[in-house]
């Protein structure tokens, strides 16, 4: 692959890392560059992981170095989002994506429509209908294993467990999403570097650009909080809901198509 297009890989990553620390999403917009640059899907995931895990432990840092990482209260959901995310990338090759292309732009529209319309999403915590430890034994490993298979969006939706079943405000749970989202990047990495489907030179520049980017992001985060957090949120859900259905082979897209042709 030429030069050209690897810089190119990594000026997007840049800007996808800067969008991921604030909201999630970041693999809206790398995991289709990858594609458009011709790299079959299995490495294009395994490449994309790699940058993606340098993006969150970028803003995870950031974050900790600025006292908002819980870290006792966080370190089930460390190891439970680990072994989702393995367990993912173990299972990528096996699972049926038709059931992923018809669920995902569903979900992420709904959260996209909860955000919209919620008048008090705030900084400050809420009641809370699960604690931190059974959200990390329970949801944690299920979006682990989403991130492991296939990844965008997985951000969008921490952030909205926490909130939805946790109470914590905006802050916190972006805090805790990127604690969990970096520990089901480094399982799902793991397992796609023993199995050494990795385009290194890719993979290098554009976690490099990535890392940049997302430090940069974070401390936008921190800075303008929920102000900039929520309508960046219902964007990355919706552009993502749309990018998965506008796919010519999504089993939803192809279903409503036959219906409309029968008419």
């Amino acid at each position: 692959m030429s030069w050209d297009v690897i810089g190119m890989l990594a000026l997007v990553a840049f800007c996808a890392g800067f969008f991921d620390a604030i909201a999630g999403g970041g693999g809206l917009i790398t995991l289709p560059a990858l594609f458009l640059a011709g790299v079959d899907p299995i490495s294009a995931i395994a490449t994309n992981k790699f940058q993606a895990a340098s993006a969150t432990i970028s803003a995870t840092v950031t974050f900790a170095r600025k006292g908002l990482i819980e870290w006792r209260e966080g370190r089930f959901l460390v190891i439970c989002g680990f072994i989702g995310g393995a367990s993912g990338a173990l299972l990528v090759s096996s699972i049926d994506k038709r059931y992923l292309e018809v669920c995902v732009p569903i979900m992420l529209i709904l959260v996209a429509i909860y955000f919209a319309f919620s008048p008090k999403l705030a900084n400050e915590d809420r009641r809370k209908k699960i604690g931190i430890m059974l959200f990390s034994f329970t949801v944690a490993p299920i979006l682990g294993f989403y991130d492991g298979i296939f990844g965008p969006g997985v951000g969008s939706f921490f952030i909205v467990g926490f909130v939805l079943l946790c109470g914590l405000g905006m802050m916190r749970a972006m805090s805790f999403t990127k604690l969990a989202n970096a520990s089901c990047n480094l399982g799902s990495l793991s397992v796609f570097i023993t199995k050494g489907v990795i385009i290194w030179p890719i993979a290098i520049a554009m976690a490099l650009a990535a890392f940049i980017g997302a430090q940069l992001g974070a401390r936008a985060a921190v800075r303008v909080g929920p102000r900039l957090i929520k309508p960046m949120l219902i964007v990355v859900c919706c552009a993502l809901a749309i990018k998965l259905l506008s796919v010519e082979t999504n089993p939803l897209r192809v279903a409503v198509i036959h219906s409309l042709a029968s008419l």
